[in-house]
């Protein structure tokens, strides 16, 4: 069978030969074969019939019309548990290894008679009209700061007409973050577009829609805050249709290329892990500005019909009017924070932001706590309750927040000995502790008991107060006394000799 390579070499070749016969000897082919593509001056590929006919017997012809009904009526079913269910009710009939050609009957089924897919329609991005923006999830790159891991998301934000990009740390993906996250990009940008679109924000009404039964009516709340940030920059608010990510593709698309970006570049960097995370935010600004940087054309075009930054950013937190229980204790997002026994009954005012929040009262500000991550978590301080706990030992040992009541581990060191050593007076002892550390200074009672420890003392509470009034005596733990070697006794385990202590 002649190929259409050998076809054109003879065209080749009859431009330089002087006979046609030469021509087709050279070509590898029947003289007469070259008359005839001569003729035609088609290549072989070009009039070969096109394979219409089977070569073997379709085993799947006799029950196809049952088939193609079972499509019709479900024709989301996948065809390997079509394969199955004709397996069954043909017992033996057809095996496995001819799952393949049903399979292919089906893509053909479904290419031909089949229902429409749905189709996408590109979109002409005009510059200056929309932004995009979305929460993308960075924990599996393994990041790290001074050797812990980091769990974080990115806020990233997305001009649609040059793909121009800034990203904020995050922790949820909270309307405290999407306000911070949003109007950090626009205050770098310098402007403002005229929409924003977002996906259906599920996640960062009041954190999963699981919790509404909780706090009813949280979903208008969210829609008016996030309407009151909108308004304050003039910004057009849109949300991308349930199940369709495809809407907001721009900003998935640079999820994927921004994450491939900084995998890359943590590559070359030769190290996940970071000192701080100020390091780690300025390495994450220097690769935005690498990727914005062959975006600077389109960028201006998109500049020039921005429109102006409002005079201030809108706060970027919540405020709450919160009761203070009888526990010393304030519920806040789903999560539990201690504050000062004195404001056991008071209403004070929270104002929550994406990584921490304020305690005011009396227009003061009482506390600055770090925000919790996740939901039905506690964060109580041993200093807020403290008073009245030495008043009541008897609370301590099932107090439902025990655990946080130990600063550090070597606090639970002492009271797990105060415990074995004295019984009963044990947790007496360990709050008297606690109190004296409340009350001085907490590393300095740290410091003590690890010279307690260090030295094989007694742990108690007037050792530690001793201590504390000499603290210029304790030696820091990283002072080692190392007794020198006899090599003498080495050299006595060599020959054998018993060594004379």
């Amino acid at each position: 069978m002649v190929t259409d390579q050998q076809v054109r070499r003879l065209y080749k070749l009859l431009q330089t030969e002087n006979s046609q016969a030469v021509a087709a000897a050279k070509a590898g082919m029947d003289v007469t074969t070259a008359r005839k593509y001569r003729r035609l001056m088609r290549l072989p590929g070009e009039v070969m019939a096109a394979h219409t006919w089977r070569t073997r017997e379709d085993p799947f012809a006799e029950i196809w019309e049952e088939v193609r009904q079972d499509l019709a009526v479900h024709p989301g079913l996948q065809a390997k548990v079509l394969f199955r269910a004709l397996q069954r009710k043909h017992p033996g009939r057809f095996q496995d290894g001819q799952l393949r050609s049903f399979q292919r009957g089906v893509k053909i089924w479904r290419a031909l008679e089949g229902p429409p897919r749905e189709v996408f329609f590109a979109q002409v991005h005009e510059p200056g009209r929309l932004c995009q923006s979305d929460f993308t999830h960075l924990s599996g790159l393994g990041i790290t700061i001074a050797g812990q891991p980091f769990d974080h998301l990115i806020y990233h934000f997305v001009l649609t007409y040059s793909n121009w990009e800034h990203g904020t740390v995050c922790f949820s993906e909270s309307y405290e973050s999407l306000s911070q996250g949003l109007q950090n990009a626009l205050w770098v940008l310098g402007g403002v577009p005229a929409e924003h679109r977002t996906d259906r924000l599920s996640a960062a009404v009041n954190n999963l829609s699981r919790f509404q039964e909780a706090e009813p009516g949280s979903e208008p709340e969210f829609t008016r805050r996030y309407q009151g940030l909108l308004g304050h920059y003039g910004l057009v608010g849109q949300r991308i249709q349930a199940g369709k990510a495809n809407e907001n593709g721009d900003v998935e698309q640079r999820h994927h290329r921004f994450k491939q970006a900084l995998e890359q570049t943590l590559l070359m960097r030769d190290g996940r892990d970071f000192a701080s995370r100020e390091q780690y935010e300025a390495f994450l600004g220097e690769l935005f500005e690498q990727l914005n940087a062959g975006r600077r054309t389109r960028l201006a075009e998109e500049q020039a019909l921005l429109r102006d930054l409002p005079d201030r950013r809108l706060e970027s937190g919540q405020r709450l009017d919160v009761m203070v229980d009888t526990g010393s204790l304030i519920h806040v997002d789903r999560n539990i924070y201690s504050v000062n026994s004195r404001l056991i009954g008071e209403k004070v005012e929270v104002r929550l932001y994406a990584e921490h929040l304020e305690v005011w009262y009396g227009q003061r500000l009482i506390e600055r706590l770090g925000r919790l991550r996740g939901r039905q978590r506690h964060q109580v301080s041993y200093r807020h309750i403290i008073d009245w706990l030495v008043r009541k030992p008897g609370a301590f040992e099932q107090y439902r927040y025990r655990e946080d009541l130990f600063p550090t581990s070597r606090f639970r060191m002492a009271y797990d000995h105060l415990k074995d050593t004295q019984a009963e007076r044990g947790v007496k002892t360990y709050l008297r502790i606690l109190y004296l550390a409340a009350r001085q200074t907490q590393d300095g009672v740290e410091e003590a008991l690890r010279y307690l420890f260090q030295e094989g003392q007694p742990i108690s509470l007037e050792a530690v107060e001793g201590l504390l009034d000499r603290r210029q005596e304790i030696p820091p733990a990283t002072q080692v006394r190392i007794e020198p070697v006899d090599l003498a006794e080495y050299d006595a385990l060599l020959i054998g000799q018993e060594v004379t202590v």
